[in-house]
């Protein structure tokens, strides 16, 4: 399977009519008829409470989890026909992920944490530091190369964790309460470079149930019971998202 895009007229994911039940006694249906389009460039926030659904489309729009119902591509191919493996070769090389948690390793530097980014793609290890310290200098952190995480402050292990997603250059930059483990001026921070990455060309997905940041966002899609509640563009209306 070629992971290259194949063309930047199709959309980076495009779902139409999703679904997705857990095994139960009755099942349990999670989302319902979801269609959603993202294209290259965008920046978005998912929003909605807990329960709602937001977690499990975030494994759907990543290729953890595949829908039950309804047809989800990324990049214009159709993932129901991937195997496992191939998915797999796709979340390497296309999709970065960030979650609330930094998830980072505390035997490692910040170049060592952020070079398992690309353990999965091949490269060898002094092409897997020298694009580490890049990214680490493109998020800020420069003069944090040798540090652990142990030694740096919430924001700046945040902003690790993102550059760990970012070094394999993906299309698409998931981001899961990306603020929520982080003081207000810390979340700000990550947020405007949330803001700079998506300037310089990479699509940023951010779910939360944080109505305020979301309002900031060009485009917010609101989830509600499984169900895709509204799809704003442009600036909040003076109403909220609700």
């Amino acid at each position: 399977m070629s992971l290259e895009a194949h063309g930047s007229t199709a959309p980076v994911l495009e779902l139409s009519g999703v679904g997705k039940e857990y095994p139960g006694t009755p099942p349990v249906r999670v989302l319902h008829g979801v269609d959603l389009t993202v294209q290259a460039g965008e920046l978005l926030a998912v929003v909605g409470p807990s329960g709602s659904g937001k977690s499990t489309l975030l494994a759907l729009l990543g290729s953890l989890d595949r829908p039950g119902s309804g047809r989800l591509r990324f990049e214009g191919r159709d993932l129901a026909g991937l195997s496992d493996a191939e998915l797999a070769a796709l979340r390497a090389h296309r999709i970065g992920f960030v979650f609330q948690q930094f998830f980072l390793l505390p035997g490692l530097s910040t170049v060592e944490n952020v070079a398992t980014g690309l353990l999965y793609g091949g490269a060898p290890a002094a092409e897997r530091r020298a694009r580490a310290v890049e990214t680490l200098r493109s998020v800020g952190l420069g003069h944090r190369l040798d540090h652990h995480p142990d030694q740096l402050s919430g924001g700046e292990r945040q902003r690790v964790a993102i550059a760990r997603a970012l070094v394999g250059r993906p299309a698409l930059l998931l981001a899961d309460e990306p603020t929520g483990a982080l003081d207000s001026a810390s979340g700000e921070g990550v947020v405007e470079l949330l803001r700079t990455l998506n300037a310089d060309g990479t699509t940023v997905v951010v779910i939360t149930h944080d109505r305020d940041l979301a309002a900031s966002f060009p485009r917010r899609v609101g989830i509600h019971d499984g169900r895709i509640a509204f799809d704003e563009r442009g600036p909040a209306s003076a109403g909220g998202d609700g």
